[in-house]
């Protein structure tokens, strides 16, 4: 049912009458590829602003509710070989950012290379060390700056996690065919590079 049909005739914000083929299709399942999220949770959500709201245009909603849904459900699915480690996805992160550039970086290389924040590095490489998958040493020119590496507990541990990441990542993506994916992550890329250059920052 439309929001016409539902609230009486749909009006547009500077208060005119929004013609009913106009209603009916903006209160319609999302058009074109995106018919088969019509079920979704996001789906149901936008539907029903659609028809409190039926003068807003949810065409945003539509593609940030569900990168955020999608996000949160994706990252159900990365923590869990992580859980059986013992460990946090930001902390893995730290572990696989060593891992991935094969030598020594400092606190601040680190925040830079996760996106996170100073502080919130410190205290993951602190808990790390602890359970001895990191090391730091002093710098010899300069004592303020620190070096920190993977020990090789750290990175038996990371070569050992990261195929049962990449395993539940690629169920998780099995819906959808390799061009499909290819698709995907090309226009998300585009979406990335337009917002890091607006919204870039630590994540804390």
């Amino acid at each position: 049912m439309t929001a016409a049909r539902t609230t009486g005739a749909a009006h547009t914000a500077d208060g005119g009458e929004v013609p009913e083929d106009r209603t009916a299709a903006d209160s319609g399942p999302p058009r074109g590829s995106a018919r088969a999220a019509a079920h979704d949770t996001v789906a149901a959500v936008v539907r029903q602003w659609r028809t409190v709201r039926p003068d807003i245009d949810t065409r945003p909603m539509e593609i940030i509710g569900r990168v955020n849904r999608c996000a949160a459900l994706l990252q159900q699915a990365e923590d869990a070989p992580l859980r059986h480690a013992g460990l946090t996805k930001p902390e893995f992160d730290v572990l696989g950012t060593l891992r991935r550039t094969d030598h020594e970086l400092t606190p601040g290389e680190l925040a830079r290379e996760t996106f996170s924040s100073g502080a919130a590095v410190t205290k993951r490489l602190k808990h790390l060390g602890e359970r001895g998958l990191v090391e730091r040493r002093g710098d010899d020119r300069d004592r303020r700056v620190a070096h920190v590496r993977l020990t090789d507990a750290g990175r038996e541990l990371v070569d050992s996690l990261l195929p049962e990441q990449l395993a539940y990542e690629s169920a998780a993506l099995s819906g959808l065919d390799e061009a499909r994916q290819d698709e995907l992550a090309g226009i998300l890329g585009e979406l990335l590079i337009q917002l890091e250059g607006r919204l870039g920052g630590p994540r804390g």
